[in-house]
């Protein structure tokens, strides 16, 4: 059963993200992170880049957490803030705020004034990967961050999962805390919402990349609709 915060909790949120900005242990993408800032493309020339893992950011008191992939290159590598700065940040945050979650539709820099009410966002893997695919390895170093997240974040009831990496990167994160999960593991779907034993929900949600909004796969409506779902849930006595 989820708690609320503690009170020192945003602290303790805040040495984590310190920590996590820090973080080296993985060369491939240390390298591929920083040569990306080296040498941007014309549209970004003359700005300074984030170029180091990013943190989760939110609410410390979040009914809902949202797990995305990693950041963009050009996105959060750049403005040193999940999902801001780049197209999949604009499809996420005009739907948080459509639906009550942050005070501003747009996020476009660090310091833009966005604020997230009843949310949290975080990622898998915290740096820029090559070609937006980390590697297993890679995944299980950043495994640890998410893990402390999850133990601090004491008042989460729903999780929205940005893809099947997202919703997988969170059961593995659930068994790896040794709380329960459903058998067999349940499969990856967009609006797909499924209960854990302890009473937070887990839903599926197409990530918003270009790779699926250019398609069609995944509409505004449709990105609407997940996250009304997880306010209503987030709403809900738990058992």
């Amino acid at each position: 059963m989820t708690t609320r915060p503690r009170p020192q909790d945003s602290a303790t949120l805040a040495a984590l993200a310190r920590r996590i900005t820090e973080c080296r242990r993985c060369p491939r993408l240390v390298r591929h992170r920083e040569a990306v800032a080296a040498e941007p493309p014309k549209r970004y020339r003359g700005q300074d880049y984030w170029a180091r893992p990013l943190p989760g950011f939110g609410d410390p008191r979040a009914r809902l957490l949202v797990v995305g992939l990693a950041p963009a290159a050009h996105g959060g590598n750049r403005t040193g803030r999940m999902f801001t700065g780049d197209r999949s940040g604009d499809w996420l945050f005009r739907a948080l705020f459509e639906a009550g979650f942050a005070n501003r539709p747009l996020s476009v820099h660090a310091h833009d004034g966005l604020e997230l009410s009843d949310a949290y966002i975080t990622a898998a893997a915290r740096c820029a990967p090559p070609a937006n695919k980390p590697t297993p390895v890679e995944m299980r170093r950043c495994q640890p961050f998410l893990l402390e997240e999850l133990t601090l974040l004491r008042g989460v009831r729903v999780v929205v999962a940005l893809g099947k990496i997202g919703w997988d990167a969170y059961l593995r994160a659930r068994r790896a805390m040794e709380q329960p999960v459903p058998r067999p593991l349940p499969r990856f779907g967009h609006g797909v919402a499924v209960p854990m034993p302890d009473g937070i929900t887990l839903v599926g949600c197409f990530h918003p990349s270009q790779q699926n909004t250019f398609t069609g796969r995944l509409t505004r409506q449709m990105l609407r609709s997940v996250f009304t779902q997880a306010r209503r849930l987030a709403a809900q006595r738990l058992p």
